[in-house]
């Protein structure tokens, strides 16, 4: 794909369009969320990680999404209000959109083709809890489930993508970001 990461189209939480060009020059951590995981709490994490970091220019973006056995049920405004009731949520948060299931959003077309696969944090709870239920994604460079993370530098190149069990305060996570940052 020749698509810029900034160029495509998006849709914040409230229905405004958009796209990541705001965020040239930054780096940028793209996460897709939902609310009703047991990866959820994983959310405090993510707005410490835009605390610590957003005035050294990382830009932390949530994406609500519902492919992972429907554990994003809710309309944009009770995603809204989930986000801000329990976690205090201040960085931006875009429209559901899909990861897995087709057809599958571009951005997360140009996530996965630039960064095929993830860092497994080498615990194989997470593998062997969807494999008994099924839920391994069908294809190799899929998304594993919510709250995987790509990093993204600040000359808009995919330099990374961790596994959902990589947790937003990981050592190899936080060293990814400083290194972008840099």
């Amino acid at each position: 794909m020749n698509t810029s990461i900034f160029d495509i189209s998006l849709q914040t939480l409230d229905g405004t369009s958009a796209s990541l060009a705001p965020f040239k020059g930054q780096v940028i951590l793209v996460v897709n969320v939902a609310s009703k995981c047991g990866l959820t709490p994983q959310y405090a994490g993510l707005q410490s990680l835009h605390d610590r970091f957003h005035q050294r220019g990382l830009q932390v973006t949530g994406f609500p999404c519902n492919d992972f056995a429907g554990q994003e049920p809710g309309s944009e405004g009770e995603i809204r209000d989930f986000c801000d009731t329990n976690y205090s949520v201040s960085f931006p948060l875009f429209a559901k959109l899909r990861i897995n299931s087709e057809p599958r959003h571009p951005l997360y077309a140009t996530l996965i083709e630039a960064q095929p696969q993830a860092l497994a944090s080498g615990d194989p709870l997470l593998r062997d809890t969807l494999a008994k239920h099924q839920l391994l994604p069908k294809g190799q460079s899929d998304v594993m489930w919510n709250f995987e993370k790509f990093l993204i530098n600040r000359n808009g190149v995919v330099v990374g993508r961790f596994a959902p069990d990589v947790t937003p305060d990981d050592a190899r996570l936080i060293s990814a970001i400083e290194d972008a940052l840099a």
